[in-house]
Parts: C-alpha cells; structure tokens; sequence
C-alpha cells in the first residue's frame, strides 16, 4: 500500500487490514486519538512504540513521549505533528 493509498482509506468507513501502528495512525487520521492509543497500547512492537511516542506527543504528554521514542529507539520528533504523522506512515507503508 502506498502513502496516497492509506490516505484514501480514511474515507472508509471501516479501515483495511493493518498491523497494529498503521491501524493506530489511521484512527488519529480519522480524529479518534482514544482507539489509536488503544490499538499499539499492548503491542510490543518498536513500530507501535513509535506510534505510541507520536500520540503522547500529540497530546501534549512529552515526558511519556519521550518514554516511548525511547521504546522505538527513535529520537524525539521536532516536526510539526501532521509531518511525523507522514513520516512515520511513509515508513511503515514502505517498510511492508
């Protein structure tokens, strides 16, 4: 899938088969940070953490975002929020 392809999947009313941190950045995407937070919440994944340290971060709670970059093994974003929203999607998508 690529970046143009998940974005159109946010008119959907359902999202696609997505692993944990692509299904959490398509609900941040449709204005649902709670299902986000509870999607890469319990997955061990660095690809989740990631996600996680971004939605702690958009919320405002940096000292744990920076807990969950940490996590990732990613440095703490300095990019504007919709930036490392594509940064992190752009990552995932091509990572397959």
């Amino acid at each position: 899938m690529t970046l143009e392809q998940f974005r159109a999947s946010l008119s959907q009313d359902a999202p696609p088969d997505l692993p944990p941190p692509l299904l959490g950045l398509w609900y941040d995407a449709r204005g649902d940070w709670e299902q986000a937070h509870k999607t890469v919440q319990d997955d061990p994944s660095a690809n989740s953490a990631w996600v996680h340290a971004y939605l702690h971060r958009k919320e405002g709670d940096i000292g744990n975002a920076h807990y969950w970059y940490r996590r990732a093994g990613k440095p703490p974003c300095a990019e504007t929020l919709e930036r490392e929203w594509e940064q992190i999607a752009g990552a995932l998508l091509a990572a397959g």
